[in-house]
């Protein structure tokens, strides 16, 4: 039982304790109640305020309607090829934002776009491009794997009826795929309207969002009490936002066995441009950051990877540093996102009712909170005994593993509940007590589903950058997505050159994790 509590005091202590930081602060904000409406009240707070909506909304829209063509073709395809086609569309959906942003500007540079009457620099349409780009997969995989369960039989049926394939789509299909297609809709709504690094790099001071205008006001200005009022704010909406796509996930009902898969293939026409879009779409960003990476003058040659050893000015250690500083601290949040997340799931599966309920609402909300309003909150809050960490070396991959700990428990809670309660029932009869059951059955079982939430929880820290910019900036601490943002930040091809090749290591880390998840899963087509 009392392992039972670690994942409590982990919780209660980085997410529970900084969020109530904040709302206190908001909430202190209200005693003074002119404070709060005038910091509402001013053009540039309304601007972004509309802003966050409004792109969110945008980016939503055009996300599901160019995704579901390619969730269509998935849905039909044999489980092997739909599987790899799942981790190459995966990619952009676990990069840094902070390199999708970076792969966006090397893009409209090399178009000629970045400047003069077409320039797209520091535009609304740069932000939505880069998160379509980044949710693509949400859409695609969501609802591809949900179409593939359902009963092609029913639109065939309709078909024979007198239907066209558009009729059959429109009035059989289409409703029955509602449930997923409004899951995955408010999933890249939340995440597009929690978005900081790309709003960060292509917005500029121009296009500024919830997420921004809190870091300006913690960060550039030093006010809390500001920036604690606008985080309420957004608190409350992202809490509304969770609400909804909980009980959209509810009320999705499973899939059918996938034996009912129609044999009927798309046309190749339709296939090929829909393939020829994806490839141009979510390639071409990340082949020219590539080739971009390497061009130096008017040729290619190393020199931007061979200055990743050497210190810049504009950053308190060597970008080689701040990789290595990365790949240590996902190293560490990974054991403590699994260690916290197995235990946590084991409550969740055979806890008490009530207990069940709290652990699992308790590690969902890391999940679906900004991580701006995490790095937020314990700026503010962990700066006092007994919790002053904010200098701690620790802070780093602590903010880190609370972030992916849910990966970790959204991928085990499934494979525990698959586990057959009679080889429980068995074990128990043959003299085993609840402690060796969890031990020999559930966690060689669940094994699996472990592996793949370490793997999601070490994208996750490799990329992290909404909380740690929050966090102090000291060699020791410098990660890779703030030595890149601080490079994209300074004008200069020399340091734009160091920045591209930074992404493109950040890119083939991230690459080669997508590849272990895939291999790993256990084959579970339901969830993303």
């Amino acid at each position: 039982m009392v392992l039972f509590l670690i994942p409590v005091i982990f919780i209660s202590c980085f997410f529970a304790y900084p969020i109530a930081a904040i709302l206190w602060n908001g909430l202190q904000s209200l005693d003074h109640f002119n404070q709060l409406t005038e910091v509402l009240r001013t053009p540039r707070s309304q601007k972004a305020i509309w802003f966050t909506f409004w792109q969110a909304t945008v980016s939503t829209v055009i996300t599901v309607l160019v995704a579901l063509p390619s969730a269509a073709i998935i849905s039909r395809m044999k489980k092997r090829s739909r599987k790899w086609v799942r981790a190459v569309i995966t990619v952009p959906f676990v990069l840094p934002t902070i390199v999708v942003a970076g792969a966006f500007e090397a893009v409209f540079k090399q178009l000629g776009i970045d400047n003069g009457p077409l320039s797209l620099h520091h535009t609304s349409w740069a932000i939505i491009l880069a998160h379509v780009f980044f949710n693509y997969a949400v859409v695609a995989r969501t609802v591809g794997s949900f179409w593939s369960g359902l009963d092609y039989r029913v639109e065939e049926q309709a078909r024979l009826l007198g239907a066209n394939k558009w009729q059959a789509f429109w009035q059989v299909t289409f409703p029955a795929l509602k449930p997923a297609i409004y899951a995955s809709a408010v999933i890249t709504y939340l995440f597009s309207f929690t978005s900081f690094g790309i709003i960060l790099v292509l917005g500029g001071p121009r296009k500024a969002t919830l997420e921004t205008e809190i870091y300006r006001h913690a960060i550039t200005r030093s006010d809390f009490q500001s920036a604690s009022s606008l985080a309420l704010l957004q608190l409350i909406a992202v809490l509304l936002l969770i609400v909804v796509s909980t009980r959209l996930e509810r009320g999705k009902p499973a899939p059918k066995s996938i034996s009912y898969r129609s044999s009927e293939q798309f046309s190749l026409k339709f296939r090929l441009t829909n393939w020829t879009f994806v490839s141009m779409f979510l390639g071409g960003p990340i082949m020219t950051l590539f080739l971009r990476s390497f061009s130096v003058g008017d040729g290619y040659g190393l020199s931007h990877y061979q200055a990743l050893a050497y210190r810049v000015p504009q950053l308190p250690a060597t970008a080689l540093n701040a990789i290595l500083n990365s790949l240590i601290f996902a190293t560490v949040a990974t054991f403590i996102a699994v260690a916290v997340g197995i235990l946590a799931s084991l409550q969740i599966v055979n806890g008490k009712p009530g207990l069940r309920s709290l652990f699992d609402l308790g590690l969902t909300l890391p999940l679906g909170t900004s991580a701006v309003t995490i790095g937020f909150g314990i700026l503010i809050a962990l700066d006092e005994p007994p919790f002053d960490l904010r200098t701690s070396w620790w802070i780093v991959p602590i903010a880190h593993a609370l972030i992916g700990t849910p990966f970790v428990v959204r991928t085990m809670v499934p494979a525990l509940r698959h586990i057959n309660p009679k080889i429980r029932e068995v074990a128990a009869t043959l003299g085993a007590s609840p402690h060796q059951i969890r031990r020999v059955i559930d966690l060689p079982i669940a094994m699996r589903g472990a592996l793949v939430g370490a793997a999601f929880s070490f994208a996750v820290s490799i990329g992290e950058f909404g909380a740690t910019s929050f966090l102090p900036r000291r060699p020791e601490t410098l990660t890779a997505p703030i030595a890149m943002f601080r490079l994209l930040s300074t004008p200069g091809d020399l340091l734009r050159g160091q920045a591209m090749a930074l992404s493109v290591i950040l890119a083939l880390i991230v690459a080669t994790t997508v590849v272990v998840i895939e291999s790993t899963k256990a084959g579970s087509e339901g969830s993303f």
